[in-house]
């Protein structure tokens, strides 16, 4: 087995440099982290305390990674549920947890990642929030140096797994009762973000469904946002039938737009959050059970540690009709 003496002899420093590097302790030149990062990669070195969780009766320490994006959402309910269901299952699977947030590594390098979480001894990572301009998180999956399941993003490779629900035809399955139910002949929808994994399903999802039943469909970019999903309402639905929107948070925001207009345009959402029961009217949309999804990918992670290879996983969703009294119970 690769020692830090090893390591340290092949950079040419003293052991207790190694160990500053490893640890990042502040004051080692930029020169001196690049020729012990060398040789930790050449030598494939181990450090103590994560080669002590591998081998323990434990699978590891494990990280739970948020993407806390506040400045868009008027609720955190979602990651507040994955983040629940995360923790619950690893205590359960008798897992050692941490989380960390998005904006603790995201002026990292991949690199500087690696050290960091081994230096929290992590050996798998559960991933919510990735995106396609998550390059650097990208990179980590593809590298190998951990177990790794993210959520909405179909990432799979050997190491990776991905957990998360139909997308696409969830959102054909809501929009198409939504519009059946209304006898709706144009369709107004509010897409999610353009660097969005579910986004970008969702959107092939309605565009089936308007292309078989040969419906004119208006595609704008609502970004997740309530504000926008209401700027677009306000601007385009009077010409339009139904609304469709990407998230609950935008049916929020077109339904209310809807309501000041003082027009009715039937309007769906996707996610299934408390919010949608406070709207004023009820909306069909999209349950998802973050609870259950979060447990899953813990569940997951484990499996790979135990050493299974990387698979996608689809979750069971649901169709509802969110009203008021479904969140005052």
């Amino acid at each position: 087995m690769v020692s830090i003496k090893d390591v340290a002899k092949r950079a040419g420093v003293a052991i207790s440099t190694v160990s500053k590097v490893l640890n990042d302790y502040p004051n080692v030149s930029d020169k001196t982290k690049k020729k012990v990062n060398e040789a930790v990669e050449e030598l494939n070195f181990v450090p103590n305390s994560v080669a002590a969780a591998l081998s323990s009766k434990q699978s590891g320490r494990v990280a739970i990674l948020l993407n806390l994006d506040n400045a868009r959402q008027a609720v955190d309910e979602i990651n507040m549920q994955c983040l629940a269901g995360a923790i619950k299952q690893a205590m359960e699977l008798n897992l050692d947890v941490i989380t960390v947030f998005f904006s603790m590594i995201r002026k990292m390098s991949m690199e500087e990642i690696v050290r960091y979480l081994r230096s929290q001894s992590i050996t798998g990572l559960v991933i919510f929030g990735i995106s396609k301009d998550d390059k650097v998180l990208h990179s980590l999956a593809a590298s190998g140096n951990f177990k790794i399941v993210t959520v909405e993003a179909p990432l799979v490779n050997e190491h990776t797994s991905c957990v998360w629900v139909n997308q696409a035809q969830a959102q054909y399955e809501v929009a198409k009762k939504t519009i059946e139910e209304n006898g709706s002949k144009s369709i107004l929808y509010l897409a999610g973000r353009k660097n969005s994994y579910v986004a970008e399903e969702r959107l092939k999802g309605i565009r089936r469904l308007a292309g078989e039943l040969e419906l004119p469909l208006l595609v704008r970019n609502g970004d997740f946002s309530e504000l926008e999903a209401r700027k677009h309402t306000f601007r385009y639905a009077r010409k339009k039938d139904v609304v469709v929107c990407a998230s609950d948070l935008m049916a929020i925001g077109a339904m209310k737009a809807l309501i000041e207009m003082d027009i009715f345009r039937p309007v769906c959402g996707f996610d299934g959050i408390t919010l949608m029961g406070y709207a004023g009217k009820q909306m069909n949309t999209v349950r998802q059970d973050f609870n259950e999804i979060a447990a899953r990918a813990v569940t997951e992670l484990k499996r790979l540690l135990e050493g299974g290879t990387g698979e996608e996983i689809i979750i069971a969703h649901q169709m509802i009709r969110m009203q008021y009294l479904d969140v005052i119970k």
